[in-house]
């Protein structure tokens, strides 16, 4: 893996307060914007077919069609452009849809239907709750074990705070880019509580468990982790890039997703918990 040279930080020009401030209200935000759109709309963030049940249908339209959408009956509630296949396109239909009904207004305006996929609402709830569990499961797993590692509050609470960071912030960016959550991006959000875990359990145990005053501690743990999370961030904004290049919609939204909370823990990470760790280090706290 390549090395990132980390330039030294000194953190002792700056107080607990300003570090830890700007990590705290990015979140604070990301709660309430996911707290408004859970108000308004019944979930944290806007679901996507297989949390719903829908229909997707993948055509291809005569040369000049104008409306791709004008032959159905039924809204779409979204179409996306296949980059790589000119006149083709993924249309994607709520819950009420009839596959069968919009498989034959397709092909009755001329449209080649090249593949349809049908998700019934009742197995997509319980897909919904099943994806919800999990993430929920790892999460409280992953305390569990963070507390049990380092038997203290304050180190493992920032830990978990972190993770928590790095899930609320790419959720709250989905709303606003409008990125569904769907089997893929839960994924995704799993992926983040790992990354999350490893790079604060790295500061965390240079701090506390090697040699070393702070500031050389909290070096030795920025020069792997920052180049780690880095190295991570780099490869999945590529991918997101291709992908939507190439109109692959699901690798996009997981990339797009992975690069939001990777920046979010690498905003956390190396202000906010740094500083809960001088302040615990330095003052002596035994809770």
């Amino acid at each position: 893996m390549p090395q990132f040279e980390v330039p030294e930080v000194d953190y002792s020009g700056y107080s607990n307060r300003q570090l830890m401030g700007p990590p705290l209200a990015m979140v604070l935000i990301a709660v309430l914007l996911i707290g408004g759109v859970y108000a308004t709309t019944g979930t944290p963030v806007a679901l996507g077919t297989e949390f719903t049940g829908g229909t997707e249908l993948r055509v291809e339209t005569p040369a000049g069609t104008a409306d791709v959408t004008a032959p159905f009956d039924e809204p779409a509630e979204s179409v996306q452009g296949v980059q790589e296949a000119e006149n083709t396109y993924i249309l994607t239909f709520g819950p009420t849809a009839d596959a069968e009904a919009l498989t034959d207004q397709a092909q009755g305006a001329g449209y080649q239907v090249l593949g349809s996929q049908e998700t019934s609402a009742t197995f997509a709830r319980g897909a919904q709750e099943t994806a919800l569990f999990g993430v929920g499961l790892a999460f409280l797993g992953m305390s569990i074990v963070v507390f049990i590692l380092f038997r203290t509050v304050i180190p493992s609470g920032a830990v978990v705070f972190s993770a928590f960071g790095d899930i609320a912030v790419p959720v709250a960016l989905m709303n606003l880019f409008g990125i569904n959550l769907s089997l893929g991006t839960v994924a995704a959000l799993l992926m983040l509580i790992g990354y999350s875990v490893d790079s604060d359990i790295l500061l965390t145990n240079h701090v506390l468990r090697r040699s070393g005053n702070f500031a050389e501690s909290v070096r030795r743990a920025m020069r792997t982790g920052v180049t780690m999370t880095i190295t991570s961030l780099s490869a999945m904004a590529v991918m997101a890039i291709v992908a939507t290049f190439f109109g692959i919609q699901l690798l996009s939204a997981i990339g797009t997703v992975l690069v939001f909370g990777l920046a979010t823990d690498l905003v956390i990470t190396y202000m906010f918990n740094v500083s809960l760790l001088r302040w615990y280090t330095h003052s002596g706290v035994s809770v």
